[in-house]
Parts: structure tokens; sequence; C-alpha cells
């Protein structure tokens, strides 16, 4: 584990997604719509345009495919993506909403593949969007990274994946690391409760961090676990009996719209009068909470994302570009989907085709699969899942408002290998068994 102080704080407020949606629904960034799919490496760009996950979570996503792609198409990315386009052919994006739920997903992405010609998909925040896209991502041998969703059984349900990659981190790493983290800041809290969403994501990350609990703080006591339907709104009757319970550690995953209402809700109520909220996605709201959560609410950006990003050359460009284009500093899922166009320009760049020419799909998957590339992130390693799942640090810190300006404090980092199951370990049997082979230095 190693301590961090936090980078300059921002100082701008978040600007209205209004041209940034009315752009992102039109169907491309970065390109016009003329070229024809032999001209132009076509991707999908998945991510919610509308409904509760929009504004904290997909429109800035949105926004940062729009950025990264004009600077791949311009040749304006620092080494080693500063050639022009992927292999020297330009990008074209096609965005598609990710809102109406897991069905109309698979239906939207068959659509993506079989009458748009893609040659990749990008996408996807929902763990039951991804669950769904999957096993279809392998039937239709579709190239499909999933930059954003955690949950750790992505890779249960395709089995030998060929086709489907995740250049983010799992629920496992963010619940491993946040225990860690008060392990190490607040050992001596004993009553810990919960609020995740009821369904797959929220009961991944509730299984997770209360085995790791259990193993690190066998000391704590669980006094309660709420389990509010996704992007419910009002969480009065959860709130009244978190109160009740009179936790010392309020941890919930919930994400977007449903973690920033839960907080101002719990805020207002004196919740987290004498509890802390320990919040895994709560980076997404650092520039968005103000006075809305406590000084001192315990937030992770699901790996080093967002504020957590480290001061490096990829990083400063791709923040002085966003800030430039959008009015604010960009949020984790931001730095996911770059990181994730990234991944792919490295992979084709790598596939062996001549300067110019597409590379066929299992080229491109070849070339990522192991792979080992730079990021706004600092280093991606794909050494998981036969390949196909990436594995970073995690780090978590402390939210603080003066009135004006949010910052981070008391940021720690934690290695892969503190946080990540060895390749082929089931994670609940690695953390139930101690962290076995665990190097936390």
């Amino acid at each position: 584990m190693t301590q961090q102080s936090h980078r300059t704080p921002w100082s701008r407020r978040l600007a209205t997604a209004g041209s940034a949606l009315a752009l992102a629904t039109a169907g491309t960034l970065g390109v016009t719509t003329t070229a024809s799919a032999d001209e132009t490496f076509r991707v999908g760009i998945v991510t919610f345009l509308s409904g509760a996950a929009s504004g904290p979570f997909g429109v800035p996503a949105a926004n940062a495919a729009e950025v990264i792609v004009d600077g791949i198409n311009a040749g304006e990315l620092p080494a080693p993506y500063d050639s022009v386009g992927v292999n020297g052919v330009q990008i074209e994006t096609i965005v598609i909403d990710e809102e109406g739920g897991a069905s109309r997903q698979v239906e939207e992405y068959r659509n993506l593949v079989e009458r748009r010609n893609v040659d990749a998909v990008i996408g996807y925040i929902s763990s039951g969007d991804c669950l769904a896209i999957g096993p279809v991502a392998e039937e239709l041998e579709m190239l499909t990274i999933a930059f954003d969703c955690g949950t750790p059984r992505l890779f249960d349900e395709v089995e030998n994946p060929q086709y489907l990659f995740r250049t983010g981190l799992d629920a496992v790493a963010d619940n491993v690391g946040a225990v860690r983290y008060l392990l190490d800041t607040q050992p001596d809290v004993r009553r810990i409760a919960g609020l995740q969403q009821n369904y797959a994501w929220g009961h991944d990350s509730w299984r997770d961090f209360t085995a790791a609990l259990g193993t690190l703080m066998p000391d704590a006591e669980i006094v309660s676990s709420q389990m509010p339907q996704i992007f419910q709104g009002n969480y009065g009757s959860e709130i009244s009996s978190l109160q009740t319970s009179r936790p010392d550690i309020v941890h919930s995953s919930a994400w977007g719209g449903d973690m920033e209402a839960f907080m101002s809700q719990a805020t207002a109520r004196g919740l987290l009068d004498n509890a802390t909220a320990l919040l895994t996605t709560g980076e997404s709201g650092v520039h968005r909470f103000g006075d809305r959560a406590p000084n001192g609410t315990i937030v992770g950006g699901r790996g080093p994302f967002g504020e957590f990003a480290p001061d490096n050359e990829l990083n400063d460009w791709f923040t002085e570009r966003y800030v430039e284009a959008h009015g604010t500093q960009p949020s984790y899922p931001s730095h996911k989907m770059a990181q994730a166009i990234l991944g792919l320009k490295y992979a084709v760049d790598n596939a062996g085709a001549d300067e110019g020419t597409k590379p066929s799909t299992e080229a491109i998957a070849d070339a990522l699969r192991g792979a080992e590339f730079p990021s706004v992130s600092g280093t991606v390693y794909m050494d998981r899942a036969g390949g196909h799942q990436a594995v970073q640090p995690m780090l978590y810190g402390e939210y603080h408002f003066d009135g004006e300006t949010p910052s981070l404090e008391n940021v720690r980092a934690y290695s892969a290998e503190c946080v990540t199951a060895p390749e082929g370990e089931d994670p609940i049997e690695w953390i139930e068994a101690g962290f076995p082979g665990v190097d936390c230095d």
C-alpha cells in the first residue's frame, strides 16, 4: 500500500450536458457520416445518454469518446499513440443509448454488428447489460470491450472468451480495496451497514465486501443490509432502517444518480452525522456533491481514474482537452472510456496489418489478449481471464469540500496483486483463505 497526495483540485463546475447529448445521439463522434464502412474503422459506443445514469456516468463517457477519438483521428495524442487513426484508418463512432435494459441492449448490439457493420463495440456501464452482451459477442465473433461494468461474473458467463474483453477492474478489486482502506484508516470501526442496488452489481459488491471484511476485520459486525431497486431514487425507508442500526460505516456500491440521491437524502436526514459513508463509485460525484456529502466521506474511483489518475503525459493531454471541450474535469467514467479506446488503438496498431488497412477481428483480439499498454491511468495489464481482463491498482480517499472547491485527502493506493485474485482462482475462495500469495507492499 502507498499513500498519495491529491492532485490540484478543480475549480470549474459541471457544464450542461445538452450539447454533448445532442452530438452523441446524432450517431457519430469525431468524423462525418459520409465515409463508408470500408474507409473507416467503425466503432459502436454504448453508454447511457438518458435516464438517471446519463448525467454522472453516461454523458461524461460519451464526452470522453469524443475527445479521444478526435485526438486519435488528428494524430494529436502523445506517444505511443501519436500516429493518425488506428493503423492509419480513421475512426467513425456510432453512439447508442444504454437506457432500456438488457433485452433492448442485445437487440441494439445485434443491430450494430449485423446492420451497421461495426468493426468493434466499446460500452456498457450496467452489469446486467454486459452480462447479457458477453455471450452474444462470442456468438457474433465481434471484438467487444466492456469499459466500465464491474460484475466479477462477466467471464463466468463466457467460457474461454475470444472476443470479449474488459479494460477496467471488477467489483472484487473495488471491495477488497475498500476494506483495506478501512483497516488502514479506521481499524477500530465495528458496526458496518450496506446499501446496494438490487441486481447483479449490488449483490456481487456486497458479497465481496463482506467476505473481505470477515477476513481482514473479523471483529466488525454487519448490522444492516438494504437492497433498494436500481434507479429507485427515494431512500426514505432504507435510511430509517440504517439509522435504527446505528452503523459506524455505511458501505454502498450504488452508482450514478442513485448514489447521489442516497447521499443527498442521507446527509439531509442526519444518517451521516454519526456514520461515515464508504462509496466504491463515489469519485463520479466528487465534483457534483458540494455540501450534500459530509467531509470525510470515503470515495473510490474503481481504479486509478478521475481524480485518482496519475500524472503522466497521456492523462495531462486528455484532461486538458476534456476541460477545454466540456468545462469540467473528467471523472472516472470518462477515464475508463478513454482507456478502452486507447486499448483498442493499441491492439489495431499492433495487429500486423499493412498501414492504412483494417486488420481482421481475430488479429486485433490476438493483439489485445495479454497486452500491456500505456493509458491515461498508467500501465494496463491484460493478464486475468486468459488475457481478457485488466488489472491495475485500486485507490481510495476522503472527500472534503471547503464551500467552494472539492478535494480528496488521505489518498491511498493498493497494488493490483493486493486486491485481485491470482489467475484461475475463485475470488471468494481466495479472500476467505486469507489472500494467499498476496503482495501489498
